[in-house]
């Protein structure tokens, strides 16, 4: 058991460019995505030893290693990337160097660790139900969530593919913005214009975390002139998170149900349970549910029109201190999701900012754009950064 947020492969030289736009910059990859001459561990031993070595890299860190991004390793993540803790019973727990007795949030852990531990300076994740925002806000880092299907994930192990996206961390705006210009699209950048501040996500924080908020958004009002307060789910965040819990869920035992029923891998706390629900989800389930997740992407759409972003919290809370109980922990799983599930359903782009703090832990705060909006919310981030300090 380790808290090195580096995966203990034997190292083998991986070749950059030697300049580029990307240049003297170092990169830490999730386990999830191939990186040749390595194997693809998936944070599972039994995934590991049935990997073999790949004699290729995923596109995605083929095309930071072509920008001149030197890869430091592989990082560790969450058992088949089927968590937001990043507590993994079979390797340990990543590092937060923010608050060290406590989770870096998974299931980029370990790209989270090494990033916020000034080990590398890009951290590639992959965020599926929030596994790039939630350890973003715990560990005090930019962190983006791409618009579904920006970004290609060759190479990748799917967990729920049409939720599954690649995102990354760093620790400044700028890095963030020199990433998304090698890795994202390239299209006329508009500007965001109109915020709109969703009042119903900070309300379901409690009070003394809401508080956190209220300096930020009276600053951000004051910079972008006035914002638009209204609620951001009129059905209820908890319609959304049922929507999301069952549609992913039925996508996660397609993808990955032969291989648990053939193999019985041993899972640890939670994520057994999760496992073990998914075999149980209906079509008849799914379908309800994606019903309910093509109305909330159309009414997220209604609201996102051009130039105007959503700004909400990344995550209800601090970090959970390490070792919390299962039982405990889920029922903060549900909250955070119900949150983190809106971008989720709707394909969005979201990107977590840092520079807020309770009980000196950081928490993050976000903003959400239409789809294909990344750039415009990386430079927005860049924006508001300097209003949190």
């Amino acid at each position: 058991m380790t808290n090195d947020p580096f995966v203990d492969y034997v190292p083998v030289p991986v070749q950059s460019a030697a300049s580029g736009p990307l240049s003297g910059l170092t990169l830490g990859v999730k386990d999830l995505y191939d990186v040749v001459g390595y194997p693809t561990g998936c944070g599972h031993p039994l995934k590991r030893e049935q990997s073999g070595i790949a004699s290729s890299s995923a596109s995605v860190v083929q095309r930071l290693l072509d920008a001149g991004a030197r890869f430091v390793g592989k990082t560790h993540t969450d058992e088949i990337a089927y968590s937001l803790n990043g507590e993994n019973v079979h390797y340990g727990t990543p590092i937060n160097p923010a608050a060290p007795d406590r989770i870096p949030g998974g299931s980029s852990s370990g790209s989270a660790s090494a990033t916020a531990g000034r080990r590398v300076d890009i951290g590639l994740g992959s965020d599926t139900g929030g596994s790039v925002r939630i350890p973003a806000s715990y560990c005090g880092l930019f962190g983006i969530r791409t618009t579904h299907g920006a970004i290609p994930l060759d190479g990748t192990m799917p967990l729920a593919p049409s939720f599954d996206t690649a995102g990354w961390f760093a620790r400044d705006a700028t890095t963030m913005q020199r990433v998304g210009e090698v890795l994202l699209p390239s299209a006329p950048m508009a500007s965001i214009h109109r915020l709109i501040v969703a009042d119903d996500a900070f309300e379901m924080l409690a009070p003394d975390r809401s508080a956190v908020f209220r300096p930020a958004l009276t600053a951000l009002e004051r910079k972008f002139d006035g914002a638009e307060h209204r609620a951001i789910a009129p059905g209820g965040f908890a319609r959304g998170l049922d929507a999301f819990r069952v549609h992913q869920g039925y996508e996660i035992w397609q993808t990955h149900g032969a291989w648990v029923t053939r193999f019985r891998p041993s899972f640890g706390p939670g994520i057994a349970e999760r496992f073990a629900w998914t075999a149980t989800i209906s079509e008849k389930q799914f379908a309800q549910a994606a019903s309910v997740r093509a109305d909330v992407a159309a009414e997220l759409s209604a609201i996102l029109t051009p130039g105007t972003a959503i700004v909400m919290p990344s995550s209800p809370d601090i970090a959970a201190r390490l070792n919390t109980p299962t039982a405990e922990f889920e029922m903060f799983r549900n909250q955070a999701l119900s949150l983190l599930c809106l971008a989720g359903l709707a394909r969005l782009p979201q990107v977590s900012i840092p520079g807020l703090t309770f009980d000196d832990c950081p928490i993050g705060i976000s903003v959400v754009g239409a789809r294909g909006q990344d750039m415009a919310l990386l430079s927005l981030a860049g924006q508001i950064a300097p209003l949190l300090s």
